[in-house]
């Protein structure tokens, strides 16, 4: 089965990617411990080869590209 994604254009998406766990070091301790990976914000675009969301992360707009060879699962929220 396909997925029209035009039909989801400005509605806000939660990507859980196929790379499950991602690294990462808390700066109080120093220590790596893995995270759940997620990647959410409002659908802009899609494209054969992946989708392309928007949210704002520390005040600034931030484009992401998804590949579909990345997506693992998408929850979609009419908002």
């Amino acid at each position: 089965m396909k997925i029209d994604w035009n039909e989801y254009i400005n509605q806000t998406l939660n990507v859980t990617m196929n790379e499950n766990y991602g690294m990462i070091v808390d700066p109080k301790t120093e220590n790596p411990f893995y995270e759940i990976v997620f990647k959410t914000g409002k659908l802009t675009n899609a494209f054969d080869d992946g989708l392309l969301l928007e949210t704002e992360r520390e005040n600034q707009t931030v484009k992401i590209f998804i590949p579909f060879g990345s997506i693992k699962c998408v929850e979609i929220f009419d908002i």
